[in-house]
């Protein structure tokens, strides 16, 4: 319950106070490259549900829907301006929405593509399914794309045993620390 109340709170007044950086960065996405400046990801979240995860585009309009480790040679697929949203994680932004709506919490564990069939089906084994996807997460913090899946799961399971709002202020922090110095991006 406070969990939930924390994440309709921050999620609210991250809108509220950051919708000009909102409205910016959507400008400049537009003028980068063609394409909408919103791009709704089909995810895999609480549940196994599937629903759509907004992110500033980042990508060309025309790169495959697969998660970008699975693309060869990912950086051709990624726009110039796509490369500072990644590293700066302004492309999560618009998830504040998600997170205000109940698909999402500020912390859990990162909403599966509905490609990832792998990761989904160790999440579902370790229980993980039944927490609500994060903006950031436990994993997110301790490697991010640089972590192999049967890792990320070991630590979404770590973070459903030891979930408090004391462990996601702790994750929250780090979280903008990475988000400062670009750590753990590698597209």
């Amino acid at each position: 319950m406070l969990k939930r109340a924390f994440d309709i709170a921050v999620s609210f007044a991250g809108l509220l106070v950051g919708w000009p950086l909102l409205l910016g960065v959507a400008l400049a996405v537009r003028l980068d490259s063609p394409g909408p400046a919103i791009h709704w990801s089909m995810r895999v979240g609480r549940g196994n549900r599937a629903f759509a995860m907004p992110k500033f585009r980042t990508m060309r309009t025309d790169t495959p829907d697969v998660a970008t480790h699975l693309l060869e040679d990912p950086g051709r697929w990624i726009t110039p301006l796509g490369r500072f949203l990644r590293r700066s994680s302004l492309d999560e932004l618009p998830q504040l929405w998600s997170v205000f709506a109940g698909d999402m919490s500020l912390v859990g564990p990162r909403p599966a593509l509905h490609s990832q069939a792998d990761l989904i089906g160790l999440r579902t084994e370790a229980g993980v399914e039944r927490l609500r996807p994060g903006v950031t997460g436990w994993a997110q913090v301790n490697g991010r794309d640089e972590l192999p899946i049967p890792e990320k799961v070991r630590l979404d399971r770590e973070y459903l045993e030891r979930m408090s709002f004391a462990f996601d202020l702790r994750i929250i922090a780090a979280t903008a620390l990475a988000a400062v110095t670009g750590r753990g991006v590698s597209h």
